[in-house]
């Protein structure tokens, strides 16, 4: 089975900056993938970036371009977010997700929070 591990999540002030990680094992990439997600108090769970694996193409959602970051390491099979300008409405849960498309994604890591205070 595939698992995902996020990291990386804290506190900090708005306007500052925050590199999550996601760490993947159990499984050998290919035509996968990865993606990151978010949740916040009362609202649904959203698309944030996610970045296929062996091309390294890269699709963000509108709230996040220009600020967020995503990226890939494959040798040691790991995705990371670099948040930048971070405003407290980023404040959520982040999660790693992989799939076969940046629409459909069948696994999810526990998730790693991020506070951004104001």
């Amino acid at each position: 089975q595939v698992q995902l591990v996020e990291s990386g999540g804290g506190l900090v002030q708005a306007g500052g900056s925050l590199r999550l990680s996601c760490a993947a094992s159990g499984r050998t990439f290919s035509n996968v993938v990865m993606g990151w997600f978010r949740q916040a108090p009362g609202k649904e769970r959203e698309f944030v970036a996610a970045i296929t694996w062996s091309g390294g193409n890269t699709n963000y959602a509108d709230s996040v371009k220009g600020r967020f970051t995503i990226s890939r390491d494959n040798a040691k099979n790991r995705v990371y977010l670099q948040m930048s300008s971070l405003k407290p409405e980023d404040t959520a849960v982040y999660y790693c997700a992989l799939g076969n498309n940046f629409i459909q994604y069948r696994y999810w890591g526990q998730g790693t929070q991020v506070t951004v205070s104001s």
